[in-house]
C-alpha cells in the first residue's frame, strides 16, 4: 500500500468538477482563473496589501494570462529563470525583472539581448563571483549578489562579508549598478513545524542584516534584499527588521498563485489559499483489486517532490502508489467505492510548478464550465540557437 495521500484543507470536488468532460483529452492541465485571482489577493492581503513587497518567481505561472492577472493587480516585480518566462513577463506587464539564475556564456548574452529590446522596463541578474561580472560589461543589466544562505546550491556564503563586499566594489568599478543582494532560503522546507521553521529563518535574516550593516559601512548601498520562496514566506512576514529596513524587501513566493500539496502543509491556513491548477485524469485499468490505473503518470503529474505524487480530491481513501511515465497507480481503502473505467479524477499535484511545466495547454475552468483554452506560454525554453546579425 503506497502512503497515504496528504490532506488538503480546502477543497471540495463539487469546487472544482466540470459539467461536461465528454469532448476533453487527458491528462488535462486544468487553471481556475478565480481561484488564482484570490490566491493573488490573498498573497498582497499577507503583506500588510502592498504588492511592491512580492517578486514572485513566476516559473509556477508560466501562463500569459497568469502573469497578466499578477500586473493587472499591482504585481509588476517579478524573478524568473529562463529567457522564456522573462519574454512573457515582460510582454504580461512585468516592470523589473530578475533573472534569478546563473546565466553563462550564450544565456547570459540572450539577457543582454532581450533587456536592449525593452529599454523602458528593468532587467537583473545575479553573480557569486568576480568572474561572472565580465559577462554583463557595457549593457544595461543591475546585477543582485547570490547569497547562499545554507541550501548549498548556488551564492556566496553569507558569512563571507569581506569577499562580498569587495565583489559589490568589483561590480561597480565593472559601470554595473549593484542591487542588492538575492537570498534563497528553500532549505527551510525540512522544517515540517512553522515555529521551528521561523526561529531558523529568522537566524539566517539576521545574519543578513549584518551583511547589509557591513556593506553600507563600506559605502555600498543596498537597494533590495530578495528572500523567501514558499516555504519562507511566513518566516519573512513576522521578521520585524524587514518592515523599517534601509533597503526594499520583497518575498518570492511562486508557487502560492496555484497552490498544491506542499504549499497547503507549509502555509497558515488563515491564509487562504485553495489549489487553482489540477490535473483531469481518467480510470484506464482495474489491474488487481483495491487498485486502479489513471493516465496522469510523471509526464503528466511531477514527480520530482516524491511519492505520493498528488492528491485525489474528494477521495481520501485513495493513495497514488509510485508512477511511471503515462501511468499513476492508486491504491483503493477496502471500504473504497471503486471508479468504472473512464470514470474522471481531479489531482491536486504535490508539486505545481514542473506539472504546470508538462503541458503545452491549459484548459480554463469556471463555474463548472471549461471557458477558455491557453498556452502554457513560457513553458521550456527558447530555441538554442537565435539568429545572429551577421
Amino acid at each position: 500500500m503506497a502512503t497515504p495521500q496528504p490532506a488538503l484543507a480546502h477543497p471540495a470536488l463539487a469546487d472544482y468538477r466540470i459539467a461536461d468532460t465528454s469532448n476533453l483529452l487527458t491528462p488535462a492541465l486544468l487553471i481556475y482563473p478565480e481561484i488564482v485571482r484570490a490566491n493573488i489577493a490573498a498573497t498582497i492581503r499577507v503583506l500588510g496589501g502592498d504588492a511592491n513587497r512580492w517578486r514572485p518567481h513566476v516559473k509556477t505561472s508560466k501562463l500569459g494570462c497568469v502573469m497578466r492577472e499578477l500586473t493587472a493587480q499591482g504585481v509588476v516585480n517579478v524573478k524568473c529563470a529562463t529567457t522564456l518566462e522573462l519574454i512573457t513577463a515582460a510582454e504580461a506587464g512585468a516592470t523589473d525583472l530578475l533573472v534569478a539564475y546563473p546565466m553563462m556564456g550564450a544565456n547570459a548574452q540572450r539577457v543582454i539581448a532581450l533587456a536592449a529590446q525593452m529599454p523602458d522596463n528593468r532587467v537583473s541578474a545575479l553573480v557569486e563571483n568576480a568572474a561572472q561580472i565580465a559577462a554583463w560589461a557595457n549593457s544595461n543589466i543591475s546585477l543582485f549578489i547570490d547569497v547562499n544562505g545554507g541550501l548549498d546550491r548556488t551564492g556566496i556564503n553569507q558569512d563571507r562579508i569581506a569577499e562580498i563586499i569587495e565583489l559589490a566594489h568589483a561590480i561597480e568599478a565593472a559601470g554595473l549598478v549593484f542591487r542588492g543582494l538575492h537570498y534563497y532560503d528553500g532549505h527551510m522546507s525540512k522544517h515540517a513545524d512553522l515555529a521551528t521553521r521561523e526561529v531558523m529563518a529568522h537566524q539566517g535574516y539576521d545574519q543578513l542584516m549584518q551583511l547589509v550593516a557591513g556593506l553600507n559601512s563600506a559605502g555600498l548601498i543596498v537597494e533590495e534584499l530578495v528572500t523567501s520562496g514558499t516555504p519562507a514566506f511566513p518566516c519573512a512576514v513576522s521578521y520585524a527588521p524587514f518592515k523599517d529596513a534601509p533597503f526594499v524587501h520583497r518575498v518570492s513566493p511562486g508557487t502560492v498563485v496555484y497552490g498544491d500539496c506542499t504549499t497547503t502543509r507549509q502555509l497558515p491556513e488563515s491564509y487562504g489559499y485553495r489549489p487553482a491548477a489540477l490535473v483531469l485524469a481518467t480510470v484506464v485499468s482495474h489491474p488487481a483489486p483495491h487498485r486502479i490505473t489513471c493516465d496522469a503518470g510523471h509526464k503528466a503529474v511531477s514527480a520530482d517532490a516524491g511519492v505520493p505524487t498528488c492528491n485525489v480530491i474528494g477521495h481520501h481513501d485513495y493513495a497514488p502508489h509510485k508512477p511511471s511515465e503515462e501511468h499513476l497507480p492508486i491504491d483503493l481503502r477496502a471500504t473504497a467505492s471503486v471508479p468504472a473505467l473512464g470514470e474522471q479524477l481531479y489531482l491536486v499535484p504535490r508539486h505545481v510548478c514542473p506539472t504546470v511545466n508538462n503541458f503545452n495547454h491549459a484548459l480554463l475552468v469556471a463555474d463548472g464550465k471549461v471557458t477558455g483554452l491557453e498556452n502554457v506560454t513560457a513553458r521550456g525554453r527558447e530555441v538554442p540557437i537565435q539568429p545572429t546579425s551577421d
